[in-house]
């Protein structure tokens, strides 16, 4: 989906930050061999979604918000999209639908409260957030303290500014069929290994059959999980070698850590098990609190799920391109039948 630019422009003003508001897209690659990890949106697919809502290249840079969103006062009018987590969004006091796409005209104040459901939403604007690249990407990496709006989460009073699109305003919305839920109890999928030897049967067996809490200690790094210890076999530091978003590491106090996407490129712990990558996204709706019980499954299956969430969302890609409404807005009433066909 190819975007045609107009000069970049102040967009949003930001009467309150939210808990944790950052710019992300969809990652930094090629930089894990020199200690710099991938970042990106911690839930890919609702990242995506919003950029395909509101007609941009997949990778345009986006908001992230976290378990409690901004309140911002629109300086020039855009085309905007909100997914996934409900932070019950409303638009001048009015409430406004998820996962869909609509226009914002100059002085509208577009406010988000705590998550209903999930921990994680996305504003993907028409055009992208603009943001200086960094090592090939705009993604804030908030422990390096750079990317995205000056390597920092948004602040009361900053102003983001966007490359705003010439192309005619579209309103797209995706279809309810394709909306995901976001449970408190999640059941991920994994392949164990690379270092599942380093752990008695016993603790594997105590990994797969147990019910863990996530910990408040969790952030954009890492899940830190709170539940049954798992027993190590062998010593519990190894050689620092390479981890990957998904690896779940068990240090010496036997609690597994589940790795992000702000995660360190390399780790002295073993690791008993991979997450899916597909399951990731469902992992990053996950709030403290919530609960988390994990499947083991081999890699060909792991494979298969891949491809599945592949075409799940080239499928629903299709769908949004094919369902144009009406160019505007006409009223208040059309907008509310418009929210009540998709909420």
């Amino acid at each position: 989906m190819k975007n045609s630019y107009r000069a970049t422009l102040d967009l949003f003003e930001f009467i309150h930050a939210g808990i944790l508001t950052t710019v992300q897209d969809l990652g930094r690659f090629g930089y894990q061999r020199y200690g710099v990890p991938v970042s990106g949106a911690m839930d890919l697919f609702s990242f995506e979604v919003a950029n395909t809502l509101a007609g941009n290249d997949k990778n345009l840079a986006s908001l992230e918000m976290t378990l409690a969103g901004p309140t911002l006062r629109v300086i020039n009018p855009c085309t905007i999209a909100i997914t996934g987590a409900d932070m019950n969004p409303t638009l001048n006091g009015e409430k406004v639908g998820l996962w869909a796409s609509r226009s914002l005209k100059t002085g509208d104040v577009l406010a988000f409260s705590s998550a209903e459901h999930g921990c994680r939403a996305y504003l993907a604007v028409s055009g992208g957030i603009h943001a200086p690249e960094v090592l090939g990407s705009r993604s804030t990496y908030l422990r390096g303290v750079f990317g995205g709006y000056r390597g920092r989460p948004i602040r009361k009073g900053d102003v983001l500014q966007g490359t705003l699109s010439d192309a005619k305003t579209r309103i797209r919305y995706a279809p309810p069929e394709y909306i995901p839920s976001y449970p408190t109890n999640l059941t991920i999928r994994v392949v164990l290994g690379p270092q599942e030897d380093f752990f008695t049967d016993s603790g594997v067996k105590t990994f797969l059959n147990s019910t863990y809490e996530v910990s408040p200690a969790s952030d954009r790094m890492g899940y830190r999980l709170d539940g049954p210890r798992i027993e190590h076999s062998k010593e519990t530091e190894i050689v620092s070698d390479g981890v990957a978003v998904g690896a779940i590491q068990v240090p010496g106090d036997r609690m597994p850590i589940i790795l992000m996407r702000d995660a360190q490129t390399t780790g002295g712990y073993p690791k008993i098990a991979h997450v899916v990558s597909s399951d990731v996204n469902r992992l990053a709706q996950l709030r403290p609190g919530d609960n988390i019980r994990f499947e083991q499954i081999d890699i060909r299956r792991a494979h298969e799920l891949i491809y599945q969430n592949m075409n799940h969302l080239s499928s629903l890609k299709k769908e949004i391109g094919e369902r144009h409404l009406v160019p505007e807005f006409p009223d208040g009433e059309t907008l509310m039948r418009f929210q009540g066909a998709i909420r």
